[in-house]
C-alpha cells in the first residue's frame, strides 16, 4: 500500500547492463544513453512497483542468464538491461530501449534457470521483434485514461491512481505478438543451452497460480486484480500447448540445462509478498511500519494489501472493506469531508465526529442498492485514512463489529515497527518421511497452504517428495 509517495531512485543501483561477452553490471554508461524521456519512464516504473530489488547473488545469476541469452539470439549486438524490481506482483515486460523488468514475485515463482530463461528469452523477442517499439508508437497517438478503479466504493479518487497509470500505460501486446515472441523466446533458449520446456513448466505453474489468485480476489466484491504478467500473458491450455510444440523443435523433454540447485540458492532468502516498508498483511492485522500504523479487521476477515489499497472481505463475501489516503485540507473538518458527496447515499443524521486513540475521526453511514457502509475518516498526520466496511445487510451488531475494528486503528510503537520482519522464500531439504503436508504447515501463508506449497513447487496434488531434494516454503 503506497499512500505516501515513492522515495527517491538511485538510478546507480536500479538496472542491470548486459551486453554480449562484456559481463560488464555497471549501470552508468547505459543510463547516459538514455534520452530524458526513458530515463523518466524507468524512474515512473521503478517507482510504481515499489523500487529496485537489491541482491548481488540474485542480480550475478540474472547476469550470466541474459548474456548467454544475448549471444544465442538473433540480434547479438543489443544490448539490455534487467532490473528486478521490488514487488510481489507476477510480472515482467519489455521496453523498446532494451529495459528488460522482472518483479521478485515472478522469481519466488519460477523454479530453475530455464524457467528464469523463458521469461527473460520471451521479453527479449519482443524487442527483437520490435513490438516494444509498435506499441509505444501506438500508446503515442492514444489518449490515455487512467484505469477506474471498481471497487465497493466505485471510487475515481483513489490516491495512489498516479501509479497505477504508469502500470497501465505498459499496454499489453496483441496475442499474435505474444505468440511470436514465445516462439522466438524457446528458440533463444534453446540455443543458449537451456532446456526449452521450462517456457511450458512456467505457463502451467503461472496459470494454476492465477486460478488461486482469482479465488481469493473473488471473495473481495468488486476487487480487481493488479495489472500484471498473469493478465497481460494469459496462461491459456493453446498457449501452453503451442509452447511445446515449439520446444519439441529443440529438443525432446529432458534435454538442456534446467540448474534447480543454482536457481534455488540465489532465492534462498529473497522477501515474498509485502515489503514492510509498504505495509504488509499478518493474519487479519494489517501494520505499516514506515508509516507507522496499524489496524486489525474484524474476526474472519482476510486481508490484501494492493498498491491503491489494502482491501478485506470474509470468506461468504458479504462483508468487505477497504482502507486508503486522501488529503483533506486543515480547514475542512471530517464530518464535513463525509458529507461532501465523494461516495452517493450518506445519511447525513448518522455523520459524528469523534476520537481514535487520540486523531481525530468522523464516521457516517452511507446506503446504496445493494451494499450499505460504515465509513470512517482519521486524521493521521498530514493525511486523511478512509476506513469503510460494506455489508450486505448493515445489522447492529454487524456495525459494531465494524465500529471495534476502527478503534484498533493506532499508531505503531518503535518496538513495534523495529520488530517487523518480512516474508522470506526458504528453501529447505526433504527429510525421510516427509511430504507435502509437511511443508505446507510450515507456510507462513493467509490461506490454503497446500495449494500455495505445491504451485510454489510446480508440484501436482498428490506428488511425492525425494529425499535430500530441495523445496521451496514461506516463512519468516
Amino acid at each position: 500500500m503506497a499512500l505516501s509517495g515513492c522515495a527517491g531512485i538511485d538510478l546507480d543501483q536500479a538496472g542491470l547492463s548486459v551486453s554480449p561477452g562484456t559481463g560488464d553490471a555497471s549501470t552508468r554508461s547505459e543510463f547516459a544513453e538514455m534520452s530524458p524521456s526513458q530515463r523518466g519512464e524507468h524512474e515512473r516504473l521503478i517507482a510504481s512497483y515499489g523500487g529496485a530489488y537489491a541482491d548481488p547473488q540474485l542480480k550475478a545469476l540474472i547476469q550470466q542468464t541474459v548474456e548467454r541469452l544475448v549471444a544465442a539470439s538473433e540480434r547479438p549486438d543489443l544490448k539490455y538491461r534487467v532490473t528486478v524490481l521490488n514487488s510481489p506482483a507476477i510480472n515482467a515486460f519489455a521496453l523498446s530501449n532494451g529495459s528488460l523488468y522482472v518483479t521478485r514475485g515472478l522469481l519466488a515463482l519460477a523454479n530453475d534457470t530455464s524457467e528464469l530463461s523463458s521469461v527473460l528469452a520471451h521479453e527479449m523477442a519482443h524487442v527483437i521483434a520490435r513490438h516494444a517499439v509498435i506499441r509505444e508508437d501506438q500508446m503515442e497517438r492514444t489518449v490515455l485514461v487512467s484505469r477506474v478503479v471498481s471497487d465497493v466504493l466505485n471510487d475515481p479518487a483513489v490516491g495512489a491512481l498516479t501509479l497505477e497509470k504508469s502500470r497501465s500505460t505498459l499496454a499489453t501486446f496483441s496475442r499474435g505478438q505474444e505468440l511470436e515472441a514465445d516462439a522466438i523466446g524457446v528458440g533463444i533458449a534453446a540455443r543458449a543451452g537451456f532446456d526449452p520446456y521450462g517456457a511450458s513448466r512456467f505457463l502451467t505453474d503461472m496459470g494454476r497460480y492465477a486460478e488461486l489468485r482469482a479465488g481469493a480476489l473473488a471473495a473481495k466484491p468488486g476487487a480487481s486484480a493488479e495489472v500484471d504478467f498473469l493478465s497481460s500473458h494469459p496462461a491459456t491450455p493453446e498457449r501452453i500447448s503451442i509452447a511445446i510444440a515449439n520446444a519439441r523443435q529443440y529438443a525432446q523433454p529432458g534435454a538442456g540445462e534446467r540448474d534447480r540447485s543454482v536457481y534455488l540458492a540465489a532465492i534462498d532468502g529473497m522477501i515474498y509478498g509485502d515489503d514492510p516498508k509498504e505495509g504488509f498483511v499478518r493474519g487479519r492485522t494489517f501494520f505499516h511500519p514506515k508509516l507507522g500504523f496499524t489496524f486489525s479487521a474484524p474476526e474472519g476477515f482476510s486481508l490484501e494489501n494492493t498498491s491503491q489499497a489494502v482491501l478485506g472481505a470474509t470468506q461468504a463475501g458479504r462483508e468487505a472493506l477497504r482502507l486508503d489516503a486522501v488529503r483533506v485540507t486543515a480547514n475542512q473538518s471530517l464530518a464535513e469531508y463525509l458529507s461532501s458527496g465523494w461516495i452517493e447515499g450518506v445519511e447525513i443524521n448518522t455523520v459524528e465526529t469523534l476520537t481514535i486513540n487520540g486523531f481525530s475521526a468522523a464516521t457516517a453511514i452511507a446506503r446504496g442498492d445493494q451494499w450499505s457502509f460504515r465509513m470512517f475518516a482519521i486524521r493521521f498526520g498530514s493525511d486523511v485514512y478512509r476506513l469503510i466496511f460494506a455489508a450486505r445487510e448493515l445489522t447492529p451488531e454487524v456495525d459494531r463489529q465494524f465500529r471495534a475494528a476502527a478503534n484498533s486503528f493506532r499508531r505503531v510503537t518503535s518496538g513495534e515497527a523495529d520488530a517487523v520482519k518480512p516474508l522470506r522464500v526458504r528453501v529447505v531439504g526433504v527429510g525421510l518421511g516427509d511430504g507435502p503436508q509437511t511443508f505446507a504447515a510450515r507456510m507462513q501463508v493467509p490461506d490454503r497452504p497446500m495449494e500455495r506449497f505445491l504451485i510454489l513447487n510446480g508440484l501436482d496434488a498428490g506428488a511425492k517428495l525425494k529425499y535430500g531434494e530441495k523445496v521451496k516454503i514461506i516463512a519468516e
